[in-house]
């Protein structure tokens, strides 16, 4: 199905990365959305409040986070499409609910725009320091689609791509955006609502006596039902069976985290999405995400002036992580250079991928402010062998 005509404008606007965000959710088909406000996150659902009455939807400013994060899971079920806003300390009160979306598998997207931590941090300045809270975040074991825009153009076609990703898998996906990339003003153009591929809840067709909320007749991912239409079912965050009735055993925990982990990786070629560029001939291959990306275009762009062969590798999908492709490159590169505004955190699962077949040189960051672009240069310079002894902090 496409977007709906009237949530979509249509045309070429220059809006920032957080407005943008917005337009996204729209044409996307969420209805509802509840939020708490805290920087550098709130002109999302700012602009939302201003625009869903139009459509007819609703934004209820919730007393908390914690709220918010409950809220739309509910919203959910009685047949929305919905998602939340935050930023670090936000997020992590939203953990809790985060691992019950998981468990019940409610589709909803949780947009986190990131600043400088831990604690209160940096209210007003960049990090991409969740990364790994929203892989991990939450207790247990749980699969996890986040994506990371780099620009206000793709905060609009990613937000949409993580709320059809969220229907099509029954999972909650994190658009993990930065400070930076939020508040950044840009050309971003609309298309047409036709030209918007939108994905339909998986809404079932049984008559409520046949209906079994987490029954997956062959899909690994079950039907939806709409509460107050007649079904009756059980909704409960305890290991559950198909009806959705609590049955605390091994074997249907088993079962059911089997199931909550296949349904994604089965489906890693559709999900993940990457950026490649300049990598046939590379030496050094820069991999990286969000605003930092933007950054390491000119460290990359200079180390080709310097005849030094470098290529990039984009993580558009960060979770889950482009593991087949990174394998491919570190078989034939000299290293990868990782600038993330962390202290390194993608750059584990960098590691772990390669497993010691080329070398890995992070550059890591505290925060507050993007890389300079010789900082990166400089790790290029290191992994192509160009520097005898390395910068501090550069080599691992």
């Amino acid at each position: 199905m496409h977007a709906d005509p009237r949530a979509v404008l249509t045309g070429v606007h220059f809006l920032n990365g957080d407005q943008a965000c917005c337009e996204g959710a729209l044409a996307a088909g969420a209805r509802f959305a509840a939020g708490y406000p805290i920087t550098p996150s709130t002109e999302i659902v700012e602009r939302f409040s201003k625009r869903i009455p139009l459509i007819g939807g609703i934004f209820i400013q919730m007393e908390d986070e914690l709220a918010a994060s409950i809220a739309i899971q509910g919203a959910v079920w009685a047949g929305a499409k919905a998602f939340t806003v935050t930023s670090g300390p936000g997020f992590s009160l939203m953990m809790e609910h985060i691992g019950l979306a998981a468990m019940t598998e409610t589709p909803c997207v949780f947009v986190d725009v990131q600043r400088g931590g831990p604690s209160t941090g940096l209210p007003t300045l960049p990090a991409q320091a969740d990364m790994m809270q929203a892989r991990f975040g939450s207790h247990g074991d749980y699969p996890c689609i986040a994506l990371s825009p780099d620009s206000p153009q793709e905060c609009f076609r990613l937000m949409i791509r993580a709320m059809n990703l969220a229907e099509e898998f029954r999972t909650p996906v994190f658009l993990m955006m930065d400070e930076v990339v939020g508040h950044m003003t840009e050309r971003v153009e609309i298309p047409p609502a036709e030209c918007i591929e939108v994905t339909p809840r998986r809404l079932t067709s049984k008559p409520p006596e046949e209906y079994r909320p987490y029954e997956t007749n062959g899909s690994l991912v079950p039907e939806m039902a709409v509460a107050g239409e007649g079904y009756k079912f059980h909704v409960t965050g305890l290991t559950h069976d198909e009806r959705g009735y609590p049955s605390m055993t091994p074997e249907t925990q088993n079962k059911l985290i089997h199931r909550l982990f296949a349904k994604i990786e089965t489906a890693k070629g559709h999900i993940i999405q990457i950026e490649e560029d300049r990598t046939d001939d590379a030496e050094v291959v820069v991999i990286s995400y969000g605003i930092t990306m933007r950054v390491a275009e000119r460290a990359i762009q200079l180390a080709r002036a310097e005849g030094i062969p470098t290529g990039k590798l984009r993580l558009v999908t960060v979770w889950p992580i482009a593991e087949e492709r990174i394998r491919e490159l570190a078989g034939r590169v000299k290293a990868f250079v990782v600038p993330e505004l962390n202290m390194g955190q993608v750059v584990l699962e960098v590691e772990r991928v390669t497993a010691g077949r080329t070398r890995i040189i992070p550059v890591p960051h505290a925060g507050g402010t993007v890389h300079r672009p010789e900082q990166i240069l400089d790790a290029i310079r290191l992994g192509a062998g160009c520097y005898g002894i390395a910068e501090q902090g550069a080599q691992r």
